[in-house]
């Protein structure tokens, strides 16, 4: 079987919006994902934990930077036949005090902690559903401001970029799924499966090629 690593957060994981659950394999995307592509003989590796961010370390949990897991991630399932890296939602946070550009040198690196580790794979690099327009609104989320939303709409412009110059997929979250209305923040059930159905056509389609 080949490997595919799914590294994100959150909705990678797939926290239940509103809890500190976790969707049940075969609503969550990447579990979704697993059963449609097993029969073409790959094996997915769900790898997606709350709070993680590009390069930022959050002082009440540890072990949340990106970029200080993904390269031991990496080391122990090599051999990877593709990572598909979804980051940049838990960077829209007010306390990181982040722009769009700086979320994006951030994903910069941990595309270089892929190149350095597993040069020979392929990445899928998607840029996450937006925030909803009350999340940092009491009751929600309010690590997040009213700011973070813009810059949450703004990653898939920076991503897309940076995909054309790195030379590798993309693919826009938003562009199938949105934020529950019971979080502002989270993937609902039928949020996974049509990011789960996109992400498999694409996936299909770079494997295949």
């Amino acid at each position: 079987m080949k490997q595919i690593l799914c590294f994100g957060d959150s909705n990678t994981y797939g926290l239940i919006p509103g809890t500190s659950d976790r969707y049940e394999w075969g609503v969550r995307w990447t579990s979704r994902l697993s059963e449609k592509i097993r029969t073409k003989g790959y094996q997915v590796i769900e790898e997606g934990l709350c709070g993680r961010t590009t390069i930022f370390d959050d002082p009440a949990r540890i072990g949340r930077r990106g970029t200080e897991l993904l390269p031991v991630v990496l080391e122990s399932h090599t051999p990877i036949e593709l990572v598909i890296l979804m980051l940049g939602t838990n960077d829209c946070k007010a306390a990181y005090g982040a722009t769009p550009e700086k979320i994006g040198k951030g994903i910069e690196e941990l595309l270089g902690q892929i190149r350095s580790n597993s040069p020979n794979c392929k990445v899928l690099l998607i840029s996450p559903i937006y925030l909803g327009e009350k999340v940092w609104q009491k009751g929600y989320d309010e690590e997040f401001s009213e700011a973070s939303i813009y810059v949450s709409k703004e990653l898939e412009n920076v991503y897309e970029e940076i995909a054309d110059k790195s030379q590798i997929a993309f693919l826009r979250a938003a562009d199938f799924a949105k934020a529950s209305i019971t979080d502002q923040e989270h993937l609902d059930k039928e949020g996974h499966k049509k990011l789960a159905d996109a992400i498999y056509r694409k996936v299909d389609e770079l494997l295949s090629a």
